[in-house]
């Protein structure tokens, strides 16, 4: 199986989580890609760019199931980049590497819909009149500008109106800031393919990482290779 992790909003492959998954599967001889999502540049991200960064990565991949971890905004992209593989593989196409595991970190699945978390309505109707929102890029520290296209692709992109999910594992802090823990419950509690640990834990996670590692070890049933 492959492991793909999709890291969060304006972080990267160098993140503490990815990182912590890399260096874990990286003991036991498993490789695990992290493709960075704010390629070619961080200001012209949308979600549909990034399910096709999934994509276009899945096919340079040697034939075989894939698992995609992915990390608030990064959850929701494996999802809806989990729903495209799914109905390509409904329509006949020949798709080498189904997804069929889906391990969710904190998934912000609901992201579009819910506000920008940090913004307020006022600030969202400006960004979205300026056409772009200066903000702090978490992996670099640097002051970069995001495009409102990010936010309006996003209402493209319904989680709850998906009916099909791979199984799934969804890792959830209660005391989550940023994504609203009774938005995920509600999310898993009508999808009898989806397991919630609910942790107590913030958004990023980091109180027990071993938690995390062993829960998403066991669901995916990763072996020494």
């Amino acid at each position: 199986m492959h492991l793909v992790y999709l890291h969060g909003f304006a972080s990267s492959p160098q993140s503490s989580k990815a990182m912590f998954f890399r260096e874990r599967l990286a003991d036991i001889g498993v490789p695990l890609h992290c493709p960075d999502l704010n390629l070619p540049e961080f200001s012209t991200m949308t979600t549909t760019r990034m399910i096709g960064q999934v994509e276009s990565l899945l096919d340079t991949l040697d034939p075989g199931p894939v698992a995609l971890l992915g990390s608030s905004l990064g959850a929701f992209v494996a999802v809806h980049a989990a729903d495209r593989n799914r109905r390509r593989q409904a329509s006949g196409a020949d798709v080498a590497t189904p997804v069929d595991r889906l391990v969710l970190l904190a998934p912000a699945l609901d992201f579009g819909r819910r506000g920008m978390t940090g913004l307020s309505d006022a600030e969202l109707e400006a960004w979205r009149e300026r056409g772009a929102l200066e903000i702090t890029h978490y992996g670099t520290g640097e002051r970069v500008q995001l495009r409102y296209d990010l936010y309006r692709d996003a209402q493209r992109y319904d989680s709850v109106a998906l009916e099909t999910l791979a199984p799934t594992l969804i890792l959830q802090g209660s005391r989550d800031d940023i994504v609203d823990p009774a938005m995920v419950e509600r999310f898993a509690a009508t999808r009898p393919e989806v397991s919630l640990v609910m942790l107590d834990d913030d958004h990023q996670l980091k109180a027990d990482l071993d938690r995390l590692w062993v829960e998403v070890r066991s669901f995916l049933s990763i072996e020494s290779s």
